[in-house]
């Protein structure tokens, strides 16, 4: 039988995953960083790793974005964080919080990342450590954790001009 871990962490790609493909001189998918930023973090807060799918949120469909919205309110874990791409990880929080039924009892955190992980100068792990704490110190509900600061969802937009999120 599994054990519920502290945390649960869905991983949906997105930049934060994204690694330089020096053949086809782009950015592509390979596998997921998180597995060894944890490690590298000596983290022991017991966390469960998921990965449903390691896409551009750009290229999300209604059908993954909703799917992965079923498995974040599914989870076993109470405390979901979700890395997931910039580019419409606020419409992914807040269809998240439209589904949430009024008993459901998850904190959920959505971050990602500006620049990869693998790239020089990533905020990945930052914003990954911020969601980490906020996960675990915020009271039920879902937000948006980037740039050191928590958003609701629902009160968030990615100002594109400065690469920050901000309150709308």
């Amino acid at each position: 039988m599994d054990t519920v871990k502290e945390i649960r962490i869905i991983t949906t790609g997105g930049t934060f995953d994204k690694q330089y493909n020096p053949i086809e001189g782009q950015l592509t998918f390979n596998k997921s960083n998180l597995p060894h930023i944890i490690e590298c973090s000596r983290c022991t807060t017991p966390i469960e790793l998921e990965g449903p799918l390691a896409i551009d949120s750009l290229y999300m469909s209604d059908e993954q974005r909703a799917h992965i919205v079923e498995r974040i309110l599914s989870s076993p874990e109470k405390k979901v964080i979700v890395v997931h791409g910039t580019d419409t990880m606020c419409k992914t929080a807040e269809l998240c919080k439209s589904l949430r039924t009024c008993d459901d009892t998850h904190t959920i955190v959505f971050t990602g990342a500006m620049v990869p992980y693998s790239l020089i100068d990533s905020d990945a792990v930052y914003n990954l450590g911020c969601a980490q704490m906020a996960v675990q110190l915020l009271p039920q509900g879902v937000y948006v954790v980037m740039n050191g600061k928590a958003f609701e969802a629902g009160h968030v937009v990615k100002n594109t001009k400065q690469g920050v999120f901000v309150e709308k």
